[in-house]
């Protein structure tokens, strides 16, 4: 009887918050765990659980030249890459005048275009394996968007559009993707992975209360990061698959109102919408 070879988490962002609970779950599951960062300083004691099934490698997800060899790296020590982790990221308040295009660019860099780097450097793998996953940590900022969260949010609304096409082009290569919209976790996002812009006078009292409760919220929040990477890891083992898989009470209420809102209004505004045909249009014959 031949043995299984345990799945192999290749997750990005490992050093604090979802990624360190990724890795801390794969662990307890007995999978193989590939963790990145961009200071392996921070994964020390990630590898000493358990040496033989922890690889620590530096991967700046904006640098493409550490892309190869951290795959090569995972590959040469554990064979294959079963589930990609794209979770390396941060956070910007501040209203969208108050955000300098220098942050907007770098916020884009590393949230959607250093997920689509891993992405591209993976696929390959997954398609020749026939089978994989890509899980996409996006957030309930990528279902909708908040006053001070413009920059944020334009990062995860493109990753969610852009997972979207990928779900339907991997099918075929029996390769999952998933994205993942979570709600409040105790993480670091709300303090070190949270960057405050320059403030504007005009926009204190639209913007203020935001940056405050942003502020309030780090090491308050209910989600526990472990009980989501274990919904992430039945999600995946799921016949169905979600595409799009809300996380925490918060996410899932707020996506829920904000998607009847769209509907109502799409309701609303139908007949308008429709009454849009060229005039005197001659039928074919």
């Amino acid at each position: 009887m031949t043995t299984q070879n345990p799945k192999t988490w290749f997750i990005t962002g490992t050093s604090a918050g979802f990624g360190r609970a990724f890795a801390e779950y794969a662990l307890s599951q007995g999978y193989n765990v590939v963790a990145t960062a961009r200071n392996t300083d921070k994964l020390e004691d990630i590898v000493a659980q358990d040496p033989q099934r922890v690889l620590a490698v530096t991967l700046d997800v904006t640098n493409p030249d550490h892309l190869q060899p951290a795959i090569q790296a995972a590959l040469e020590k554990f064979g294959s890459i079963d589930v990609l982790l794209n979770n390396a990221g941060y956070g910007i308040v501040g209203a969208v005048e108050e955000t300098p295009e220098a942050e907007l660019r770098a916020q884009l860099e590393t949230n959607f275009f250093g997920a689509v780097n891993v992405m591209k450097a993976v696929l390959p793998i997954l398609r020749k394996q026939g089978n994989g996953a890509v899980v996409n940590i996006s957030s309930m900022g990528g279902a909708m968007s908040f006053p001070g969260f413009g920059a944020y949010s334009a990062s995860k609304f493109a990753l969610e559009g852009l997972s979207e096409a990928l779900v339907q082009e991997m099918q075929p290569f029996g390769v999952k993707v998933m994205i993942v919209e979570p709600g409040a976790f105790r993480t670091s996002f709300a303090g070190s992975a949270l960057r405050h812009m320059p403030k504007i006078d005009a926009y204190e009292k639209i913007v203020g209360g935001i940056r405050t409760f942003a502020q309030e919220m780090d090491q308050a929040q209910e989600g526990d990061p472990l009980k989501a990477a274990a919904v992430i890891d039945k999600a995946l083992q799921a016949e169905n698959t979600p595409m799009r898989l809300q996380l925490g009470e918060d996410s899932i209420g707020a996506v829920r109102a904000h998607t009847e809102t769209m509907l109502a209004e799409i309701k609303e505004w139908e007949p308008l919408g429709l009454d849009t045909k060229l005039d005197n249009l001659e039928t074919a014959s």
